[in-house]
């Protein structure tokens, strides 16, 4: 689908997604908890496996139903697991071991910690959507803690409003949580455009509440989806 599908010039209010759109994993706590059972990983390496995960990931959501269980991200971190080199090489089922036992590190760590690396750039980019006159809402399926991720980062700031899916009761793809989102900063659907990164939970669910959708996709990982793209939110602020 053509960049003409959104009318950038006429939006009003920006709907953005928390990981891997504001903040992402910080990967270091990955890579220290894999040198700990004897395994090398780079972390550059970790970051770009991460992103060639999603659209597995998103492919999967129909199935795994929600990208908030533990499930889910075990599931996650097998797929990124299983495109990065490991030092010394592990098999398949390895892998899958190393997944099922890192996946409680989120919890032991704990979610704000876990997901506060800030994406460069992002502060520089809020601050030029804002600077265009545009309303800023967060929209993520969460566990109850992006509106505290988001104020220790230093971001909170920049947004009229943070809908977790945990606080309100309804999780991407389900329109409901963007109509909820509509409701609460008065906006309509027509001019607004909500930005993620998984097609089925960001794209899918935005579609169906009749708002614009725009994917990030930094590496070229998703040729084929039926919606624009864009590499981050700084490549967004330049096609206003």
């Amino acid at each position: 689908m053509a960049d003409i599908a959104i009318p950038y010039q006429r939006l009003k209010t920006i709907f953005l997604d928390a990981g891997n759109t504001i903040v992402t994993m910080e990967l270091s706590y990955l890579v220290e908890a894999l040198e700990a059972a004897g395994i090398a990983c780079d972390p550059v390496a970790l970051r770009r496996a991460e992103a060639a995960a999603r659209p597995v990931v998103s492919a999967a959501l129909p199935t795994l139903r929600s990208t908030e269980t533990m499930g889910t991200f075990e599931f996650y971190l097998r797929e990124m697991l299983t495109r990065v080199s490991l030092t010394p090489a592990q098999s398949g089922e390895t892998v899958a071991r190393l997944a099922h036992d890192l996946a409680p590190l989120i919890d032991r760590v704990g979610r704000v910690a876990f997901w506060s690396h800030v994406l460069p750039g992002v502060p520089e980019a809020l601050a030029g959507l804002r600077a265009r006159g545009l309303n800023l809402t967060v929209v993520s399926n969460s566990d109850g803690t992006v509106e505290r991720l988001l104020t220790e980062v230093g971001l909170r700031p920049f947004f009229d409003a943070v809908i977790d899916s945990r606080v309100v009761g309804y999780e991407k793809p389900d329109p409901k949580i963007f109509t909820h989102a509509l409701e609460t900063v008065g906006a309509t659907a027509a001019t607004t455009l909500h930005v993620g990164d998984l097609y089925e939970a960001d794209v899918v669910g935005a579609r169906a509440a009749g708002l614009h959708a725009l994917l990030l996709d930094p590496f070229d990982d998703w040729p084929d989806v039926d919606c624009p793209r864009a590499a981050d939110l700084t490549a967004l602020v330049a096609r206003l």
